[in-house]
């Protein structure tokens, strides 16, 4: 039996309720049972669940059937969707779809390029730009397709947008999110936030805008992986004395990254709106960390 979401992550924005919103990878393959088991425990506790686009252009299971396999245990689903692998009629197709299914938030992404993912001779769309996907969905709601056609039908979705924070310089970033807003986005979930300092300040600088903000917030499970984040992912700085500590702590340095996550949190929480927790390879640690940065 289909249970509606115990809560809607617009709701909890309207109400300016601090929103927590996690994030799965589908299964490469058709084994979705660790994922619903993981989220099963999460019911209730959080706001919203995004669902990957072949994150990392790495083929995965779809974003749009494990949307509604996660509605059906009762969270409100975040739908990625990336500019990368449809043109604008498949788009509009499956986020008409994806309205049917009780899907109503969408995240609007560009999509990393095939050649940095597992099929890198695979041909790129990039048919519209995720501006221009904001445009488009906007367009859905208010009943009509791109084209301008009248649907019989319209869709109801809640718009939202990436934005890099920690970028350098931010200016031109800063430029671009204000793009976003105008396009239509409604909230934006934020590339891995390591410095709060820093994070402030961008959002003094967004705060004018009538948009939510949900820091992101991606668990480190050890120095490797900051390591290699500092070195290959714009925008996105591990301070050298977190990498430190994850050193330290050796065969427990799992442990360390949760420490640091919910540090995060709760220094970022009086400067925004809410937290997107993302736990790469590292899901099974969602329900701590939500219980020690005391979010639900």
């Amino acid at each position: 039996m289909t249970r509606e979401p115990q809560q809607r992550l617009k709701d909890a924005l309207e109400r300016g309720t601090f929103a927590v919103t996690i994030e799965y990878n589908p299964p490469k393959g058709t084994n979705i049972a660790p994922v619903l088991d993981n989220a099963k425990q999460l019911v209730g506790r959080v706001h919203g669940v995004n669902v990957t686009d072949n994150t990392a252009a790495v083929v995965r299971a779809g974003s749009l059937p494990v949307c509604r396999l996660l509605y059906e245990l009762g969270h409100d689903p975040v739908m990625q969707l990336t500019c990368r692998d449809r043109n604008r009629i498949a788009m509009q197709s499956d986020l008409m779809g994806a309205h049917m299914l009780g899907i109503r938030n969408i995240l609007c992404l560009t999509g990393d390029y095939p050649t940095v993912g597992d099929h890198k001779e695979a041909k790129p769309v990039y048919d519209l730009d995720s501006v221009q996907v904001m445009q488009l969905v906007q367009g859905l709601n208010a009943g009509r397709d791109m084209a301008g056609n009248k649907l019989d039908g319209s869709t109801d979705f809640l718009i939202g947008a990436a934005v890099t924070p920690e970028a350098d310089p931010l200016g031109p970033m800063l430029a671009k999110f204000e793009v976003k807003v105008k396009a239509g986005a409604q909230f934006f979930q934020t590339q891995a936030v390591y410095n709060p300092d820093q994070f402030a300040g961008f959002m003094k600088a967004v705060r004018p805008f009538k948009v939510k903000v949900l820091a992101g917030i991606l668990v480190l499970r050890n120095a490797k992986m900051a390591e290699f984040m500092n070195a290959n992912i714009p925008g996105v700085s591990v301070p050298q004395e977190m990498i430190e500590e994850l050193k330290a702590a050796g065969d427990k340095a799992e442990e360390a990254g949760v420490e640091i996550a919910v540090r995060t949190i709760k220094a970022v929480r009086p400067h925004c709106d809410g937290v997107h927790i993302m736990a790469i390879k590292a899901t099974h640690r969602l329900a701590d960390i939500i219980a020690k940065a005391e979010l639900g």
